[in-house]
This record gives structure tokens, C-alpha cells and sequence, in this order.
């Protein structure tokens, strides 16, 4: 049999070159196939390790965090004792889950706990806030927070022979962190003069409708 006219076979020259051209094709096939495999493998053993890494990390933000907080511990307890001269104690508990940390913070007088809120009449809070307030300002960072802080009426609860302790602890912070406070307090004068760099008192308006009156006392 003669094939019919216009459907001439190829020439065995170019069914060479596709049969080449086929088998490079199955070549890279095959490679790209074997790299998929590959891959595969490795996200499949990742994804095995992935909740042994995040319990590790969990730990290791544990124990940061743990570091962290005993220096906080020590120094909130260091202030309430200095302040209010009794054996009370700052201790705290921390949570991390999936990076994630809760931080509850108790009070403890001879290993038993006392309300945090109104401990001694709400100085204990009052005192504690204080020093966190001043610990979160101080870790930010310097070219996004100018470091200030207002204190209102932090004193409130304190009796008038305590006001001079916190004022003084308040003091040594602010210059060891180079923070500029303002604080307000209604107490006497003579109870903080000794650690403030300037005295204001806000006083009556002379007519009404006039508003507050700002007078520089000393500095």
C-alpha cells in the first residue's frame, strides 16, 4: 500500500528529533515531579514539628517573661514596704498562649493574699499603679513616646505622714529614667517640696466666668 496523497509519513529524521524532544520533556517532568515530592516531605515534617515549636516558644516566652517580672516584683514590693512600712508582698502570675501573655498581679501579707483594689484603703493600688505606669512608659521606645507621665491625685489615699515617701520614691524614679512627671495632689505643700523642681497652685478666679487661676509657688 502507497499512503494517500497528502498524507505523506514523516521522515524518520524527524520522528528522531520528537522522540528526543518527547523524552527531554519527560526528563523535566520527571525532575519537577521529584522536587514537588521533595517539598512535600519537608512542609509535611514541618507541620509535624509545629506544635512541639509552639510549646517551645511558649516556654521561652515563659521564662522571659519570668525574668521580667521577678525585677517587677521586687521593686513594686520594695515600694509598698518603703511606703507604707509593712511586711506586704508583690507577686504575679503569667499565661502565655500563642505568644500571648496575661499577667494578673496579687498582694500577699505572711503568704496570704489581700485585695489588690482595696488594700489599705486603696493605697495599695494606688501605689501599684503607680510603678507600673512608670515600668510600661520607660520600655517604650524614646523616638515614638516622649517620656511623661501624669499622676492624679496618686496621694489620695495615703495619710499625710506617707505622702513624703512616695514623693520621694517617685522622685529617685523619675531621675534615674529621665522622666519628667506632673503630679497633682491636694496634700499640703510642705509634704513634697523637698521633691519637686517647680510648685504650682491652681486658685479661685477672681470674677467669675474668668476660669482657674495658675500660680508659680516655687521654682
Amino acid at each position: 500500500m502507497t499512503p494517500a496523497a497528502g498524507n505523506q509519513l514523516p521522515r524518520p529524521e524527524e520522528v528522531r528529533q520528537r522522540f528526543q524532544a518527547l523524552q527531554v520533556r519527560r526528563q523535566m517532568l520527571q525532575i519537577r515531579q521529584q522536587q514537588a515530592r521533595t517539598q512535600h516531605e519537608e512542609l509535611t515534617a514541618f507541620l509535624g514539628l509545629a506544635p512541639g515549636i509552639a510549646t517551645r516558644l511558649d516556654a521561652l516566652s515563659q521564662n522571659l517573661f519570668g525574668d521580667i517580672l521577678a525585677e517587677v516584683e521586687r521593686n513594686l514590693t520594695y515600694a509598698l514596704q518603703e511606703i507604707l512600712e509593712q511586711d506586704l508582698k508583690v507577686v504575679s502570675s503569667t499565661e502565655v498562649k500563642r505568644g500571648k501573655a496575661t499577667i494578673s498581679f496579687a498582694v500577699e501579707r505572711d503568704g496570704q493574699r489581700e485585695d489588690i483594689l482595696t488594700g489599705q484603703g486603696g493605697s495599695v493600688c494606688n501605689i501599684i499603679s503607680v510603678g507600673l505606669r512608670l515600668i510600661a512608659l520607660s520600655q517604650l521606645p524614646d523616638r515614638e513616646h516622649r517620656r511623661f507621665l501624669i499622676l492624679d491625685e496618686q496621694d489620695c489615699w495615703l495619710r499625710p505622714d506617707l505622702v513624703p515617701r512616695l514623693m520621694a520614691i517617685i522622685h529617685t524614679i523619675a531621675q534615674k529614667l529621665n522622666f519628667q512627671l506632673l503630679v497633682i495632689s491636694h496634700h499640703d505643700v510642705s509634704l513634697f517640696r523637698e521633691y519637686a523642681d517647680r510648685i504650682y497652685r491652681l486658685a479661685p478666679a477672681p470674677k467669675p466666668g474668668d476660669g482657674v487661676r495658675l500660680e508659680l509657688l516655687e521654682g
